[in-house]
């Protein structure tokens, strides 16, 4: 199966069924924590962050929760690898609807790796204003922290290799809804493989 280039697919992680279900057993357990979901504001992470949480909020308000305001956070110019990345990085705005101060702010991003965007955009968030708590929700957790970040909702958690590649595919923004592990062409197999979670 096609993949990114120099990657092939190993593993289909989930399909649209497993995502949705994933996303939808998220929005339930915010609510169980925050019954006050009209406090609570979702950030998504650009660029799959955003419609994750766009679809979070609809989740919550169908388990019986007040739908949250959601928010969009580029977090480009906070990165500490940014005069790497590219010499003219794209920036697609950063746009928080209403105010953070006193609220509960619920992060959104697909996956959750070596922490460093998540730590990128707490720098970015707490410019904004002063909320009551911050927390993080992320489609997939799949280990190699390199900051003392942890996710507090998680849909799919496993271990990987750090030569793997999580590939999150949604239909906003790739026509599809599919999660895939990629490895580098020609990497040998490994030998067992350990996965954790609902799905």
């Amino acid at each position: 199966m096609a993949g990114l280039g120099g990657f092939r697919v190993r593993q289909e992680l989930m399909d649209a069924g497993r995502l949705h279900r994933a996303l939808v057993r998220m929005a339930h357990e915010i609510v169980e924590k925050h019954p006050d979901t009209g406090r609570t504001v979702l950030v998504g992470i650009r660029t799959r962050g955003v419609p994750l949480a766009q679809r979070l909020a609809r989740f919550i308000e169908d388990a019986g929760g007040q739908a949250p305001a959601v928010g969009a956070l580029d977090i480009t110019l906070y990165r500490d690898d940014l005069t790497t990345i590219a010499p003219n990085p794209v920036i697609q705005g950063t746009e928080i609807p209403c105010s953070i101060d006193g609220r509960t702010v619920v992060l959104l991003d697909d996956v959750l790796y070596t922490g460093r965007t998540v730590r990128a955009a707490l720098d970015e968030l707490i410019d904004f204003g002063r909320p009551d708590r911050i927390q993080l929700a992320v489609l997939v957790d799949r280990g190699h922290r390199e900051l003392p970040i942890r996710a507090d909702f998680v849909g799919k958690q496993l271990t990987t290799r750090r030569d793997e590649v999580v590939q999150v595919r949604l239909q906003e923004t790739d026509g599809e809804d599919r999660v895939l592990l990629l490895e580098k062409d020609g990497a040998p197999a490994p030998a067992r493989r350990k996965a954790k979670g609902r799905r």
